[in-house]
C-alpha cells in the first residue's frame, strides 16, 4: 500500500487547513485509516482516525471540535479538515492505514503499532 499526504504548508492562527491522504495498492474501502502528528523533539501521537466502514472515528482530546476525518472511498482518500488551528498544531502529520480490522476499534485506534502501512509527512505550520 502506497500512501500519499498532501495539503500541509503554513497558516495563521485561527486559520484552516484540509489534508488529503490518497491510498493506492489495497482495496482502500476495506482499509481503516488514521492521521498522527510528530512535532519537533516530540512523539508521533494519534490525532484522529476513522474505520474501514466510516462508522467509527476517534479524535484525541486536544483536536476535538476543531479537526474532522472524512473518507472518500471513490477517490481512495481520507482527508483531515483542520479549522481554529493553534500553533501547538505545528507538527508533521502523517497518515497510516491497517487492513486488519478485525483489530481495529476506537478504543486502541490511537496506537500506532495498528497501523502497518505509512504514508510521508505533510509539515503543517501554524504562525502566532
Amino acid at each position: 500500500v502506497q500512501l500519499q499526504a498532501s495539503g500541509g504548508g503554513l497558516v495563521q492562527a485561527g486559520g484552516s487547513l484540509r489534508l488529503s491522504c490518497t491510498a493506492s495498492g489495497r482495496t482502500f474501502s476495506s482499509m481503516s485509516m488514521g492521521w498522527f502528528r510528530q512535532a519537533p523533539g516530540k512523539e508521533r501521537d494519534a490525532v484522529a482516525a476513522m474505520s474501514w466502514s466510516g462508522g467509527s472515528t476517534y479524535y484525541a482530546v486536544s483536536v476535538k471540535g476543531r479537526f474532522t476525518i472524512s473518507r472518500d472511498n471513490a477517490k481512495n482518500t481520507v482527508y483531515l479538515q483542520m479549522d481554529s488551528l493553534k500553533p501547538e498544531d505545528t507538527a508533521v502529520y502523517y497518515c497510516a492505514a491497517t487492513d486488519r480490522n478485525s483489530q481495529w476499534v476506537v478504543s486502541t485506534a490511537r496506537l500506532a503499532t495498528n497501523y502497518e502501512y505509512w504514508g510521508q509527512g505533510t509539515l503543517v505550520t501554524v504562525s502566532s
